[in-house]
C-alpha cells in the first residue's frame, strides 16, 4: 500500500485544468459562478440579481411537470439551505419565461414568518421556465428554474365574465393556537378576477385589466409577510405562508387592487 502522503504524478490534462481553474478563481470566478441558468437570459431575473451571482442549491420549486389548465397551475417556493444564525431570507421573486410579461409575484419575508414556504397558483401561456430568486437580509442570493408543459393557455383563454365581486368574501384559516418559536401555517383566498387585460370577453372586446396588486400582514402593526402580485397570478388569489409569532398579537390581512379598492380581515392570535 502507498505511503498516505505520496503523490500521484500530475499529467498534463491535470496541470492544465488546474491551471485554468487557478486562474478562473484569480479572476474572482468559482465554479459555482460558472453555472448558468435562464435567470441570465431574463432581463426582469437578472435586474434583480445584479451583479450578485447566485447559488444554485437551497432554493426549491414545485410545479407540475405537465398542467392541463394554464390558468391555475400550483405552484410552492421554499427554501432548504443554510444561512448564518444573524441572517433570514428576506426576499422572493418570481418569474415566467414565456409569459406577456414574465413577473409573477414578489414576496418579502420577515423572521416572524418563521418558514421560507409559500404556496400559490399561477397563470401560465405556454410551456415554458419558471424562475425563483432569492435574496437573504444580508445579501445572499439563491436562483432555481423549473420546466412546466401547458396545454391550454392560461393567459388568453376565455371565462366567466360575470365572476364574483372583486375582493368579496377574504377568507383566512389560521391556527387555533400558535407554538412560541414554532410556524404556524396559514392559507387565504379572496374573491378577485385577476383580469390580464388581454383576454378577449363574450362580445369580443378586450377586457380591461383588473388585478390584486399588493397583499400585506400585520403583527400588532408592524409587517410580518407581504406580497407584489402581478397578473400571472390566477383568478382568486390564493395563498399559503407561515407565520411564527412570539407572542399574542393581533393580526391584519390586508389586500389591494389596481382601482385602489382593498379589503381587509382582522384577527387575534394566541400562543399555546
Amino acid at each position: 500500500m502507498p505511503h498516505p502522503l505520496t503523490r500521484r504524478p500530475l499529467s498534463r490534462r491535470r496541470l492544465l485544468a488546474g491551471a485554468a481553474l487557478m486562474a478562473l478563481s484569480s479572476l474572482g470566478f468559482s465554479s459555482q459562478a460558472l453555472a448558468e441558468g435562464p435567470w441570465q437570459r431574463l432581463e426582469a431575473a437578472s435586474e434583480r440579481l445584479g451583479d450578485a451571482t447566485p447559488a444554485t442549491e437551497g432554493l426549491v420549486l414545485e410545479l407540475p411537470h405537465v398542467s392541463e389548465d394554464g390558468a391555475a397551475v400550483p405552484l410552492t417556493v421554499r427554501f432548504e439551505g443554510a444561512l448564518a444564525d444573524d441572517d433570514h431570507l428576506s426576499e422572493i421573486h418570481l418569474f415566467a419565461t414565456g409569459n406577456p410579461a414574465p413577473e409573477i409575484a414578489s414576496f418579502q419575508l420577515t423572521p416572524q414568518g418563521g418558514l421560507p414556504e409559500i404556496s400559490t397558483r399561477v397563470r401560465l401561456n405556454e410551456s415554458q421556465e419558471v424562475i425563483a430568486i432569492a435574496k437573504s437580509h444580508r445579501g445572499e442570493t439563491f436562483a432555481t428554474a423549473r420546466e412546466v408543459r401547458i396545454t391550454v393557455s392560461g393567459c388568453l383563454m376565455r371565462g366567466d365574465d360575470q365572476g364574483p365581486e372583486a375582493l368579496a368574501n377574504p377568507r383566512v384559516s389560521l391556527p387555533e393556537r400558535f407554538t412560541a418559536g414554532e410556524p404556524g401555517e396559514v392559507r387565504t383566498l379572496i374573491n378577485h378576477p385577476m383580469e390580464t387585460g388581454l383576454r378577449e370577453g363574450a362580445d369580443g372586446e378586450t377586457l380591461p385589466r383588473h388585478i390584486l396588486e399588493r397583499f400585506t400582514v400585520t403583527l400588532d402593526g408592524d409587517t410580518a409577510f407581504a406580497a407584489d402580485l402581478h397578473q400571472a397570478v390566477s383568478a382568486n388569489p390564493y395563498l399559503r405562508f407561515h407565520l411564527s409569532p412570539t407572542e399574542d398579537a393581533e393580526v391584519v390581512f390586508e389586500w389591494q387592487d389596481d382601482s385602489g379598492e382593498s379589503a381587509r380581515h382582522e384577527a387575534s392570535l394566541s400562543l399555546g
